[in-house]
């Protein structure tokens, strides 16, 4: 266990950001997920930028890497490209 003041904060700071970080990141799965089930092409374009912001939003905040956020956003974007309006 911990002994030091300075520890002690870090493991709280660690533990509030971890699950800061989860709640952010399944709420991206989630709407990635929503995303995909969609089949009206513009109810999907429009979602598509939310989606598509809060990616970004996840990225600079290295909740999700950059890579990660870009590949989802492509994929995504194939997704609504191939849907028939």
């Amino acid at each position: 266990m911990a002994n030091h003041d300075s520890s002690k904060k870090r493991i709280r700071q660690t533990a509030t950001r971890r699950l800061r970080n989860r709640y952010y990141a399944k709420t991206a799965r989630n709407a990635v997920r929503n995303l995909r089930k969609m089949t009206d092409k513009a109810a999907a374009e429009a979602r598509y930028s939310e989606v598509s912001s809060l990616l970004d939003r996840l990225a600079s905040k290295k909740t999700i890497s950059k890579n990660k956020a870009s590949n989802l956003k492509s994929k995504l974007a194939k997704h609504i490209a191939k849907l028939s309006a």
